[in-house]
């Protein structure tokens, strides 16, 4: 009777240590969130769904591992009509965009939310408009739609040579 029980109590902890590495596997095996890069996000693009008589650009270049820049701009004619400076860094291991206009002295930071491979999504609710900015690759297109309160602006890109 003691090596049934005993032999009872031996298959059930190989179940129950069976069950709880089945479990941790898939988790072990897993590749990272993001392999920490934004080099899709590089190169010059051109905004396909602008106001007819305005031309949107955005160019992005890496400055080291830990840092990418970002400059967009829109042109009526041949007028530059709006700046921003975007920085896309990590500190401290988390990552983070800065957004400098030139009519506002100190930068808006989004803090990262979510990203992956080929997107990511940054939010700062203090600020008054965008609350979120998300970006994302769409085949060979590059997407984005900044969003806040009930208001959202989508921009599509290609990427110009």
């Amino acid at each position: 009777m003691k090596k049934t029980i005993k032999l009872t109590c031996f298959t059930l902890m190989l179940l129950v240590f069976a069950m709880c590495n089945s479990k941790q596997k898939p988790e072990s095996n897993a590749t990272p969130i993001a392999t920490e890069n934004f080099d899709w996000l590089l190169g010059n693009w051109q905004r396909t769904n602008d106001e007819e008589d305005k031309r949107t650009y955005e160019n992005w270049t890496k400055i080291n591992a830990d840092h990418y820049s970002g400059l967009g701009f829109t042109m009526q004619a041949t007028d530059t009509i709006s700046q921003e400076q975007m920085d896309i860094v990590k500190q401290d291991g988390l990552w983070a965009l800065n957004v400098k206009i030139p009519s506002i002295p100190q930068p808006i930071l989004f803090n990262f939310t979510n990203f992956d491979k080929t997107s990511f999504t940054c939010t700062n609710e203090e600020n008054d408009f965008p609350k979120k900015i998300k970006y994302w690759m769409n085949g060979k297109d590059l997407k984005a739609v900044i969003s806040g309160d009930s208001l959202e602006i989508v921009f599509d890109f290609v990427k110009v040579k």
